[in-house]
């Protein structure tokens, strides 16, 4: 899954060791654009973290996972982030909606393509 949000709120980074070795894993929290904007808690582990994307204002696109478990009688949900970037990082100048690679023509008189 996919979205784009807006960072509110950086959580404390959180460490530690376990059987694979050392973890680390920061919580953010992001709001969604529209008419009814959604707070939402998002998990990135390990080398995904890139402290100079998380920055508070920043409009992020997001690719997650969405993952339950059980636990004692009780269920809970995951929010795993895979990969972060920043949303809008393609600016395009004006009149370069479209970008042409090959002059006018050039592909027609092309007799060396490989099929």
């Amino acid at each position: 899954m996919q979205l784009t949000a807006k960072l509110i709120q950086l959580l404390p980074l959180q460490t530690g060791s376990g059987k694979n070795g050392p973890w680390k894993k920061q919580d953010i929290i992001v709001e969604t654009e529209g008419q009814y904007p959604k707070k939402l808690c998002i998990a990135i582990w390990g080398d995904k973290i890139n402290e100079s994307q998380l920055q508070p204002g920043a409009l992020l696109s997001i690719s997650f996972d969405v993952e339950s478990r059980e636990y004692n009688g009780r269920w809970y949900t995951d929010v795993k982030a895979w990969k972060i970037e920043a949303a809008g990082s393609k600016t395009v100048s004006p009149g370069e909606e479209s970008q042409e690679y090959f002059d006018g023509g050039e592909m027609e008189n092309k007799d060396d393509l490989p099929f």
